[in-house]
Protein backbone atom coordinates (compact mmCIF):
# COMPACT_ATOMS: atom_id res chain seq x y z
CA UNK A 1 0.00 0.00 0.00
CA UNK A 2 1.03 3.52 -0.97
CA UNK A 3 2.10 5.54 1.62
CA UNK A 4 -0.36 8.05 2.76
CA UNK A 5 -0.63 11.60 4.69
CA UNK A 6 -4.00 12.49 5.97
CA UNK A 7 -5.23 16.20 6.07
CA UNK A 8 -8.82 16.15 8.10
CA UNK A 9 -11.29 18.97 7.14
CA UNK A 10 -11.44 21.37 9.56
CA UNK A 11 -14.89 21.96 8.79
CA UNK A 12 -16.39 18.43 7.48
CA UNK A 13 -18.93 18.59 4.71
CA UNK A 14 -20.25 16.14 1.84
CA UNK A 15 -17.60 17.10 -0.05
CA UNK A 16 -15.57 13.03 -0.98
CA UNK A 17 -12.12 13.31 -0.17
CA UNK A 18 -9.69 14.65 -2.19
CA UNK A 19 -6.67 12.46 -3.54
CA UNK A 20 -3.39 14.35 -4.45
CA UNK A 21 -0.81 12.17 -6.63
CA UNK A 22 2.43 13.86 -6.96
CA UNK A 23 4.70 13.84 -10.41
CA UNK A 24 8.17 12.04 -10.94
CA UNK A 25 10.81 12.96 -8.28
CA UNK A 26 8.36 14.24 -5.90
CA UNK A 27 6.06 13.22 -2.39
CA UNK A 28 3.63 13.59 -1.04
CA UNK A 29 5.03 16.50 1.37
CA UNK A 30 5.31 18.97 -1.75
CA UNK A 31 1.86 19.01 -1.63
CA UNK A 32 1.34 20.19 2.48
CA UNK A 33 0.93 23.73 2.25
CA UNK A 34 -1.94 23.11 -1.01
CA UNK A 35 -3.28 19.86 0.76
CA UNK A 36 -3.82 21.88 4.01
CA UNK A 37 -5.61 25.11 2.33
CA UNK A 38 -7.61 23.11 0.52
CA UNK A 39 -8.87 20.49 3.37
CA UNK A 40 -11.43 23.42 4.62
CA UNK A 41 -14.28 21.41 3.92
CA UNK A 42 -13.33 17.69 3.36
CA UNK A 43 -10.55 15.72 3.65
CA UNK A 44 -6.97 15.65 1.64
CA UNK A 45 -4.84 13.17 1.10
CA UNK A 46 -2.01 12.90 -0.73
CA UNK A 47 0.14 9.92 -1.60
CA UNK A 48 4.03 8.79 -1.89
CA UNK A 49 3.99 7.17 -5.34
CA UNK A 50 5.69 3.97 -5.75
CA UNK A 51 9.33 4.29 -5.61
CA UNK A 52 8.84 7.68 -4.26
CA UNK A 53 9.16 9.01 -0.94
CA UNK A 54 7.79 6.55 1.86
CA UNK A 55 6.21 4.21 -0.47
CA UNK A 56 7.50 1.14 -1.34
CA UNK A 57 10.16 0.33 -3.71
CA UNK A 58 9.01 -2.04 -6.69
CA UNK A 59 10.88 -3.27 -9.91
CA UNK A 60 8.73 -1.12 -12.76
CA UNK A 61 7.04 2.37 -13.24
CA UNK A 62 4.52 1.10 -15.30
CA UNK A 63 1.04 3.41 -15.45
CA UNK A 64 -0.96 0.86 -15.18
CA UNK A 65 0.48 -0.71 -12.17
CA UNK A 66 0.77 3.27 -10.37
CA UNK A 67 -3.25 3.39 -11.21
CA UNK A 68 -3.60 0.34 -9.18
CA UNK A 69 -1.56 1.88 -6.10
CA UNK A 70 -3.90 4.59 -6.51
CA UNK A 71 -7.26 2.06 -6.56
CA UNK A 72 -5.83 0.42 -3.36
CA UNK A 73 -5.75 3.79 -1.54
CA UNK A 74 -9.70 4.85 -2.73
CA UNK A 75 -10.80 1.70 -2.37
CA UNK A 76 -9.40 2.03 1.84
CA UNK A 77 -11.38 5.30 1.67
CA UNK A 78 -14.41 3.99 0.30
CA UNK A 79 -14.80 5.86 -2.82
CA UNK A 80 -15.92 7.59 -4.98
CA UNK A 81 -13.04 10.30 -4.30
CA UNK A 82 -11.80 13.73 -6.52
CA UNK A 83 -8.37 12.79 -7.89
CA UNK A 84 -5.62 15.16 -8.48
CA UNK A 85 -2.65 14.27 -10.60
CA UNK A 86 0.44 16.37 -11.58
CA UNK A 87 2.39 15.28 -14.47
CA UNK A 88 3.51 11.69 -13.46
CA UNK A 89 0.57 11.20 -10.94
CA UNK A 90 -1.41 13.13 -13.89
CA UNK A 91 -1.05 10.52 -16.46
CA UNK A 92 -1.62 7.93 -13.29
CA UNK A 93 -4.87 9.40 -12.72
CA UNK A 94 -6.12 9.48 -16.41
CA UNK A 95 -5.22 5.89 -16.62
CA UNK A 96 -7.33 5.02 -13.60
CA UNK A 97 -10.47 6.92 -14.44
CA UNK A 98 -10.59 5.22 -17.98
CA UNK A 99 -10.41 1.91 -16.29
CA UNK A 100 -12.05 2.42 -13.07
CA UNK A 101 -13.81 5.74 -13.63
CA UNK A 102 -16.19 4.17 -10.97
CA UNK A 103 -13.76 5.51 -7.96
CA UNK A 104 -13.75 9.04 -8.85
CA UNK A 105 -16.48 11.84 -9.23
CA UNK A 106 -14.26 14.21 -10.54
CA UNK A 107 -10.74 14.41 -11.84
CA UNK A 108 -8.20 17.43 -12.34
CA UNK A 109 -5.10 16.86 -14.87
CA UNK A 110 -2.16 19.10 -13.89
CA UNK A 111 -0.01 19.97 -16.96
CA UNK A 112 0.09 16.56 -18.68
CA UNK A 113 -1.80 15.52 -21.67
CA UNK A 114 -2.18 11.42 -22.22
CA UNK A 115 0.40 11.48 -24.97
CA UNK A 116 4.17 10.27 -25.43
CA UNK A 117 6.86 12.92 -24.37
CA UNK A 118 10.20 12.80 -26.48
CA UNK A 119 11.66 14.07 -23.05
CA UNK A 120 14.16 12.53 -20.95
CA UNK A 121 14.05 12.84 -17.19
CA UNK A 122 16.72 10.55 -16.71
CA UNK A 123 19.47 13.15 -16.47
CA UNK A 124 17.91 14.25 -13.11
CA UNK A 125 18.24 10.69 -11.60
CA UNK A 126 22.01 10.32 -12.63
CA UNK A 127 22.81 14.44 -10.52
CA UNK A 128 20.84 12.71 -7.87
CA UNK A 129 22.91 9.77 -7.83
CA UNK A 130 26.38 11.53 -8.61
CA UNK A 131 25.51 13.53 -5.29
CA UNK A 132 28.78 13.04 -2.82
CA UNK A 133 26.43 12.46 0.51
CA UNK A 134 29.36 11.73 2.54
CA UNK A 135 29.65 13.53 5.64
CA UNK A 136 26.45 15.41 4.85
CA UNK A 137 24.46 16.73 7.37
CA UNK A 138 22.25 19.85 6.08
CA UNK A 139 20.39 20.52 3.46
CA UNK A 140 22.37 23.84 2.88
CA UNK A 141 25.80 21.57 2.34
CA UNK A 142 23.82 19.13 -0.18
CA UNK A 143 22.68 21.92 -1.70
CA UNK A 144 25.97 23.46 -1.99
CA UNK A 145 27.64 20.45 -3.51
CA UNK A 146 24.33 19.91 -5.63
CA UNK A 147 25.03 23.15 -7.53
CA UNK A 148 27.99 21.53 -9.15
CA UNK A 149 25.76 19.01 -10.92
CA UNK A 150 22.21 20.96 -11.27
CA UNK A 151 22.09 24.51 -11.92
CA UNK A 152 18.83 25.54 -11.67
CA UNK A 153 18.28 26.95 -7.57
CA UNK A 154 14.65 25.54 -7.91
CA UNK A 155 15.35 22.25 -9.27
CA UNK A 156 17.48 21.75 -6.49
CA UNK A 157 15.36 22.69 -3.87
CA UNK A 158 12.56 20.29 -4.88
CA UNK A 159 14.90 17.38 -5.84
CA UNK A 160 16.41 17.85 -2.46
CA UNK A 161 12.90 17.26 -0.37
CA UNK A 162 13.42 13.85 -1.12
CA UNK A 163 16.68 14.11 0.40
CA UNK A 164 17.14 12.04 3.93
CA UNK A 165 19.12 13.46 5.83
CA UNK A 166 18.54 11.29 9.71
CA UNK A 167 18.93 7.94 7.62
CA UNK A 168 20.17 5.15 8.74
CA UNK A 169 23.86 4.65 7.75
CA UNK A 170 23.99 8.60 6.43
CA UNK A 171 21.98 10.34 3.94
CA UNK A 172 19.92 8.57 0.94
CA UNK A 173 17.55 9.29 -1.62
CA UNK A 174 13.95 8.64 -0.31
CA UNK A 175 14.12 7.88 -4.47
CA UNK A 176 14.13 4.57 -6.34
CA UNK A 177 16.60 6.28 -8.84
CA UNK A 178 17.84 2.63 -10.52
CA UNK A 179 14.53 2.05 -11.28
CA UNK A 180 13.14 5.43 -12.29
CA UNK A 181 16.12 5.34 -14.35
CA UNK A 182 14.96 2.47 -15.84
CA UNK A 183 11.27 2.61 -16.86
CA UNK A 184 11.77 6.80 -17.75
CA UNK A 185 10.40 5.41 -21.37
CA UNK A 186 7.63 4.49 -19.59
CA UNK A 187 7.03 7.48 -17.61
CA UNK A 188 7.38 10.00 -20.38
CA UNK A 189 5.83 7.45 -22.42
CA UNK A 190 1.51 6.97 -22.74
CA UNK A 191 0.39 3.07 -22.91
CA UNK A 192 -2.29 4.22 -25.12
CA UNK A 193 -5.18 3.42 -23.14
CA UNK A 194 -8.21 2.61 -24.62
CA UNK A 195 -11.74 4.41 -22.65
CA UNK A 196 -13.66 7.44 -21.82
CA UNK A 197 -14.32 9.20 -18.74
CA UNK A 198 -17.59 10.69 -18.77
CA UNK A 199 -17.68 12.76 -16.07
CA UNK A 200 -15.83 16.17 -15.17
CA UNK A 201 -12.45 16.94 -15.36
CA UNK A 202 -9.98 20.30 -15.32
CA UNK A 203 -7.00 20.08 -17.27
CA UNK A 204 -5.13 22.70 -15.68
CA UNK A 205 -1.60 24.16 -17.48
CA UNK A 206 1.08 26.52 -16.90
CA UNK A 207 0.87 29.34 -19.03
CA UNK A 208 4.48 29.16 -19.26
CA UNK A 209 4.46 25.21 -19.69
CA UNK A 210 4.70 23.44 -23.18
CA UNK A 211 3.57 19.88 -21.69
CA UNK A 212 0.11 20.86 -22.74
CA UNK A 213 -0.20 22.02 -26.56
CA UNK A 214 -3.28 22.80 -28.76
CA UNK A 215 -2.54 20.23 -30.81
CA UNK A 216 -3.23 17.57 -27.84
CA UNK A 217 -6.71 19.01 -27.19
CA UNK A 218 -8.48 16.88 -29.63
CA UNK A 219 -7.21 13.47 -27.91
CA UNK A 220 -7.86 14.43 -24.56
CA UNK A 221 -11.80 15.99 -25.82
CA UNK A 222 -12.14 12.05 -27.33
CA UNK A 223 -11.42 10.55 -24.29
CA UNK A 224 -12.75 12.83 -21.45
CA UNK A 225 -15.59 14.56 -23.30
CA UNK A 226 -16.54 16.77 -20.28
CA UNK A 227 -12.81 18.78 -20.19
CA UNK A 228 -12.62 21.72 -19.15
CA UNK A 229 -9.35 23.78 -19.81
CA UNK A 230 -7.70 26.70 -17.82
CA UNK A 231 -4.27 28.18 -17.95
CA UNK A 232 -2.04 30.12 -14.76
CA UNK A 233 -0.05 33.46 -16.62
CA UNK A 234 3.51 33.21 -15.16
CA UNK A 235 3.36 29.69 -14.32
CA UNK A 236 5.50 26.88 -15.72
CA UNK A 237 5.09 22.90 -15.20
CA UNK A 238 5.44 22.95 -11.36
CA UNK A 239 2.38 25.48 -11.50
CA UNK A 240 1.05 24.48 -7.84
CA UNK A 241 4.65 26.17 -6.57
CA UNK A 242 4.91 28.79 -9.42
CA UNK A 243 1.39 29.81 -8.51
CA UNK A 244 0.45 28.31 -5.44
CA UNK A 245 -3.13 30.12 -4.69
CA UNK A 246 -3.74 31.30 -8.01
CA UNK A 247 -3.48 27.04 -8.15
CA UNK A 248 -5.48 25.95 -5.18
CA UNK A 249 -8.03 28.64 -6.30
CA UNK A 250 -8.72 27.12 -9.96
CA UNK A 251 -9.17 23.51 -8.40
CA UNK A 252 -11.28 24.81 -5.58
CA UNK A 253 -14.00 26.53 -7.95
CA UNK A 254 -13.72 23.08 -10.15
CA UNK A 255 -14.32 20.94 -7.23
CA UNK A 256 -17.13 22.94 -5.47
CA UNK A 257 -18.96 23.54 -9.26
Amino acid sequence: MLATILHRAETPSDAPPLVIAHGLYGSGRNWGVIARRLADIRDVIVVDMRNHGNSPWADSQSYPEMAADLAKVIAGLGGPVDLLGHSMGGKTSMQLALTEGHLLRRLVVADIAPVAYAHDQSRHAQAMRALDLAGVTTRGEADRRFSDLVEDPGLRAFFLQSLDLKAEGGPRWRLNLDVLEAEMDKIVGWPGTPGVFDKPALFLTGAESHYVLPEHRDAIRAQFPKARFAKLPGAGHWLHADRPREFEAAVRVFLTA
